[in-house]
């Protein structure tokens, strides 16, 4: 049986025009790709594929949350998503999915798999760098947050000599500034 069938859409038999298809995302759809950064998910993926005469186009709409871990504290929470994406299928004599928003389909070929495309368009959406939104506001108490305000470096006034400066770095910030 092949993995992830119930993403496979069969545009042969349909008529041209607008279709839509829904797809539900949870957390095991990201265990076939072994993918394990999220602690939960939750995000509804709308299809809308437009069929034309001689080719498709493909709107992908996704909406929803993703549980995942804060970097800096490893606390979790929700992330909204929203992302959308736009991909064109054509057809020619061989399989071509080097450029992002063509792909280029065998003419023989009846069905186009958009696990891919879902995965792909969920996990790039997502930002580099996930803060979570008390610790931008500061309304989260967190032990680790505590730990890194007291290692932060405190900001020292430069003017003012401290007490562990070498002497030899002295006398060589006087020679620079001697000339």
């Amino acid at each position: 049986m092949k993995p992830l069938k119930a993403f496979d859409i069969q545009f042969v038999g349909l008529k041209l025009g607008k279709h839509n298809y829904k797809f539900e995302i949870d957390y095991k759809f990201f265990e076939y790709f072994e993918y394990d950064d999220f602690n939960n998910v939750n995000v509804i993926v709308d299809i809308n594929l437009v069929k034309k005469s001689t080719f498709l186009e493909l709107n992908f709409q996704a909406n929803g949350l993703v549980n995942v871990n804060c970097d800096l504290t490893n606390e979790n929470y929700d992330e909204k998503l929203c992302a959308c994406f736009d991909l064109v299928v054509n057809f020619g004599n061989e399989y071509n999915d080097e450029n992002d928003e063509i792909l280029i389909l065998p003419h023989g070929e009846y069905e186009i798999n958009v696990a891919h495309y879902i995965y792909e368009l969920i996990v790039l959406s997502l930002p580099l760098k996930r803060v979570h939104p008390g610790v931008e506001d500061g309304t989260l108490g967190s032990d680790i947050l505590k730990k890194l305000e007291d290692l932060s470096p405190k900001c020292i006034d430069n003017n003012t000599p401290t007490e562990d400066t070498d002497p030899r770095w002295e006398k060589l910030k006087k020679l620079i500034t001697d000339k």
